[in-house]
């Protein structure tokens, strides 16, 4: 018999915290288009998963917390993430960046070798795109690969119909297709036997003891 090809799992995290929020909006309708095209979605909230400042003093007397604990067990579950995140001045929100400081103290390092898809979701003409730039950078240090298209819902306040879809038949149809273009790509490496990575965090550095994190991920066991 041939083997049972299982399907792909995907965490997505809406990272407002605002009741409400046009993110955790976006992130839903992420996780029904996901499902529509025969896969799992997890969809989750940045207030989840609560977490201190991060604190290296924390860390040495008490370890990670229970919530990145959580974010990470929910990370290496899955086969990718997708996260929705609102522009804070041209950024991210801190409550993320937190998120991923605490996680990265994670061994083995949870986002190394992961699949991510970034979308943003504002009532500028730009839809928080800019956002989405600066999360790319601690994301792809910390060895995700990061999909290199990226859903930015402007006007968002009105953009959504009664049904929690994007209004606009054509918008809706580029988010889907986003999405499909992504989830095809999350397959092949998931499915692929020989596809690794290696995470060097000072790549082109000198090894020191101090400075010196290395991790190999194999997609094909993830």
């Amino acid at each position: 018999m041939p083997p049972v090809i299982q399907p792909i799992r995907v965490l997505v995290l809406g990272a407002s915290l605002r009741r409400d929020s046009l993110n955790q909006r976006l992130a839903a309708l992420a996780a029904r288009v996901v499902q529509d095209k025969g896969s799992e979605a997890e969809l989750a909230n940045v207030g989840d998963f609560e977490v201190p400042f991060y604190d290296q003093d924390v860390e040495t007397e008490s370890g990670l917390p229970p919530g990145a604990q959580e974010f990470c067990r929910r990370l290496k579950g899955v086969d990718a993430f997708m996260i929705a995140s609102p522009e804070y001045n041209a950024s991210m929100p801190g409550v993320l960046k937190n998120l991923i400081d605490w996680v990265s103290r994670s061994r083995p390092q949870p986002f190394n070798g992961k699949q991510g898809l970034l979308m943003s979701a504002s009532p500028s003409m730009a839809g928080g795109n800019r956002g989405l730039w600066s999360l790319r950078i601690p994301l792809e240090h910390l060895g995700a690969r990061v999909y290199p298209d990226m859903f930015s819902l402007a006007q968002a306040h009105t953009a959504f119909g009664d049904d929690g879809r994007i209004a606009n038949d054509l918008l809706q149809k580029r988010f889907e297709d986003t999405i499909g273009c992504f989830m095809d790509l999350v397959e092949a490496a998931k499915h692929y036997p020989g596809l690794k990575k290696q995470w060097v965090e000072f790549l082109g550095e000198r090894p020191t003891a101090e400075t010196d994190r290395v991790e190999t991920s194999d997609t094909a066991a993830a």
